[in-house]
Formats: structure tokens, C-alpha cells, sequence
């Protein structure tokens, strides 16, 4: 048995996400790690705002070195119960708004999901700014506001302060000049895709089909959704070529099967009350002719 698997779950409040989590949430958040992967090649990387750990764990199997930062003591206890057994992993308590960490210190940091959580999202972000290496790289991600809350009609109890694109490139831009802005979203896959206008090639690019106002089908370059969150990805200098696109799912393609499954199971109850309402209409005949033959 492995330490992983011998350590108990954290229990799952909402407020971070868990392993155990399954379908729509569980792909939303590993597609993010899955992402940045790459990027963690031979770095040093600070995961912070790290919750339960497994992002860190799943960086550190390319890394140099990871440290997982969280404000929740249990939250560290059991990162480190559970994955701490890796030699370039640790997990330390701490605030990211206030790092007590030595300066230009992390040649990676990733962020997932935490802007939203605090208030203190400048000092955060100079915070970040200063424990990164120059031409270090800085990702994070966090809901869309308009597309998350506002569209949807929904209010999130853990986050203090949501931000619309234009709100977080002006949060990002004053500490990372280069900023490339990704959108994800949740199709059969999670999706996770360039925003950028001008962006340098880097093999095919995604595409999108829409239908115009006349019905004719228009195919375009790029993913032109409303994406629900964004992944920025920072540097102080020139960024090097970075994927268009990326997909994550899993071999079992659980998210279409849980949705194959219910829409079968509907079209299931629908043909059985279609068969009820037959079989009514034939009683109530049934009965209509029983009352005249009994006047």
C-alpha cells in the first residue's frame, strides 16, 4: 500500500478541493497542474495556496524541488502525511499574502484558485513578485466573474473578491509585463485554450464551429467560448512559445459516461410515460364506455 493511499482523505467542505472528488470538479482542477507541468521541468517551484497537496505532489514529479504553501494548518498536516514521503516535496503553513520567504527564491510559482479567496490580492501578487526569479514564470487561475457569478446567477460563500478579465490583467501587468491569458472550461474534456489575439505558433491550432442567424456553418480558429476561469501565465520577460490549446480527460471518459448514462436513463422516462399515458388513455376509455353501458 502506498502513503497516499494509507493516509484518510481530507474532508471535502467546499472550500478546496479533494482527490475524491470525481467527474466536473476533479477535471477542472488537475487539468490546471496538468498544464503547468511542462513548466515545472528542473524548476523550483512554490505552490501556494497548495489546500490539500495533490498539485504540488503532481509538480514535483518533474521539479527540481517543490514547497507547498497553505494558510490551513490541517490542510499541511495532511499534505504532508500524504505526499511528503518525495524528496524535493514539503509542505509549510503560511500566508500568501505575507510569504516569509526568502526573495527571488522560486524559478516557478503557481497559484490555482486562490486570488479570489483573499482580499489582499496586490499584496499577494507583490508578494509573489518578489520570491520569483527575474525571468521566473508566475501562473494562476481564478474565476471569471462575469461568466462564473454574474451570467450564472451564482455566489460562491468562500470567495471575498471575483474579478473580470480586464480587473485581473491590471492586478497581473504592474509586476509581469508579459502576461498570456488562457481560458478554461468544462466540455467532455477540460479545456484550456490561448485567449491572446496574437499569439506565436505553435503547431495547429484549436478551432470552433458556430452557426450563423442564416444557418450556415462557420468555422473559425480558436476556442470562442466564455471561458468560466482564467490561467494567466507571467513573466517579467519575454515568454517562450506556449501551447495554443490543451485538453484533459481521463482513459474512462467519465465525465461522458455519467452524462451518456443520465440522458439514456431520461430518454428511458420518457418513453415509459409516454407508455403511462397510453395505457391512461385506453382506461379512461375503458371507463368512459363502462358509464354508458351502465345509464
Amino acid at each position: 500500500m502506498s502513503a497516499e493511499s494509507s493516509v484518510s482523505s481530507l474532508e471535502f467542505t467546499g472550500e478546496r478541493f479533494t482527490p475524491e472528488c470525481v467527474r466536473e470538479i476533479w477535471y477542472e482542477h488537475w487539468a490546471r497542474y496538468a498544464f503547468v507541468l511542462p513548466l515545472a521541468r528542473g524548476k523550483r517551484v512554490l505552490d501556494a495556496a497548495c489546500g490539500e497537496g495533490f498539485g504540488s505532489a503532481l509538480l514535483a514529479r518533474e521539479a527540481r524541488e517543490v514547497v507547498g504553501v497553505d494558510v490551513s494548518a490541517e490542510a499541511v498536516a495532511h499534505a504532508q502525511a500524504r505526499y511528503g514521503a518525495a524528496r524535493n516535496l514539503r509542505y509549510l503553513r503560511g500566508d500568501c499574502t505575507q510569504l516569509d520567504l526568502p526573495g527571488a527564491e522560486f524559478d516557478l510559482i503557481v497559484s490555482m484558485e486562490t486570488l479570489e479567496h483573499v482580499a489582499e490580492q496586490e499584496a499577494m501578487l507583490a508578494g509573489f513578485a518578489r520570491v520569483l526569479v527575474d525571468d521566473g514564470i508566475f501562473v494562476v487561475s481564478s474565476p471569471d466573474k462575469r461568466i462564473y457569478s454574474d451570467v450564472a446567477g451564482f455566489r460562491n460563500e468562500f470567495h471575498v473578491r471575483e474579478l473580470y478579465r480586464e480587473e485581473l490583467l491590471d492586478l497581473l501587468k504592474p509586476h509581469f509585463p508579459e502576461v498570456r491569458l488562457y481560458g478554461q472550461k468544462l466540455l467532455f474534456q477540460s479545456a484550456i485554450w490561448s485567449l491572446d489575439e496574437v499569439m506565436p505558433q505553435t503547431g495547429l491550432a484549436a478551432t470552433t464551429a458556430e452557426q450563423s442567424e442564416d444557418g450556415v456553418t462557420l468555422v473559425k480558429s480558436g476556442l470562442l467560448y466564455d471561458p468560466l476561469y482564467f490561467i494567466a501565465v507571467c513573466s517579467r520577460r519575454p515568454l517562450a512559445a506556449l501551447p495554443q490549446a490543451a485538453l484533459f480527460g481521463d482513459r474512462a471518459e467519465s465525465v461522458y459516461r455519467h452524462y451518456d448514462h443520465e440522458v439514456r436513463k431520461n430518454i428511458a422516462a420518457g418513453g415509459r410515460i409516454v407508455e403511462l399515458e397510453t395505457q391512461n388513455e385506453v382506461l379512461r376509455a375503458e371507463i368512459e364506455r363502462l358509464r354508458t353501458m351502465s345509464r
